[in-house]
């Protein structure tokens, strides 16, 4: 099991207990998760996140057998196509990107081509709809959630575009999938960290109407508990106990 939607670093808007590497490891080992793309959470707010890349490559080395540096690469930036390539030669599973905290508009052209650029060295990139709920976000933090209509745009940007989308709930994932073509739904895999389980059951009625194969396992750790996730899988309904999870790694099979 591969989790694609994991963060090293401190949070700046509030306290995050043991963002560290070492003790990831000791959690995904507890929870059986296999892998992990692992992102570095300040750099999501940074204007150039490459200081921040060569300290996530850095955390990460003596775990490379767990864990997989996922680097942000922002597109507006001079020299993002050698950011890009540089991370794709160090043998990355992803690339992410953060478009509403980096102000990026639904349509930019310039995401439009990372993600092309991403797919075509067989990199899916790596999107997070939110951080924390409306409600709990202080005033400094004005970064709006990611919205359906910036999903959309770059799942139709290019045939070779896929994405994986963390953190969504179930009324944005109905939106962006039943406005895609069926060839834009392959495309784009969702992970399971904000889908409510029992008792709205929204895990289950997305597995049911969308297929369990287009989602995916994600904690958002350390921002969300590891164990909600592994819960919200075992409370499924019997119909659903084995239903297949999609497989990040393969999503370009």
């Amino acid at each position: 099991m591969i989790d694609p939607s994991v963060f090293i670093g401190p949070y700046p808007f509030r306290h995050v207990p043991h963002p560290e590497p070492d003790i990831l490891v000791r959690v995904m080992e507890r929870e059986g998760i296999s892998r992990a793309w692992v992102g570095h959470l300040p750099s999501a707010f940074e204007r150039d996140p490459s200081a921040g890349n060569a300290e996530l490559y850095r955390a990460l080395a003596p775990h490379h057998a767990l864990l997989s540096p996922a680097p942000a690469i922002r597109p507006d930036l001079p020299g993002w196509e050698a950011a890009l390539s540089e991370a794709a030669g160090t043998g990355v599973r992803a690339v992410r990107a953060y478009p509403p905290q980096w102000r990026m508009a639904p349509g930019d052209s310039s995401l439009a081509e990372l993600a092309i650029a991403a797919g075509e060295r067989k990199l899916p990139l790596v999107l997070t709809v939110r951080f924390e709920d409306l409600r709990q976000r202080k005033p400094a933090d004005t970064a709006g959630d990611l919205t359906g209509a910036a999903i959309r745009a770059l799942a139709r940007s290019g045939n070779g575009v896929r994405l994986v989308v963390c953190a969504a709930g179930r009324d944005l994932i109905e939106e962006v999938h039943w406005g895609l073509t069926p060839a834009e739904q392959a495309r784009v895999l969702w992970d399971i960290s904000w889908i409510w389980g029992p008792p709205e059951d929204h895990l289950a009625k997305l597995f049911r109407t969308i297929g369990s194969s287009r989602f995916v396992f994600g904690s958002q750790w350390p921002l969300r508990l590891v164990q909600s996730p592994v819960a919200n899988l075992e409370l499924l309904p019997d119909d659903l106990a084995n239903a297949p999870l999609g497989d990040p790694a393969s999503i370009f099979s």
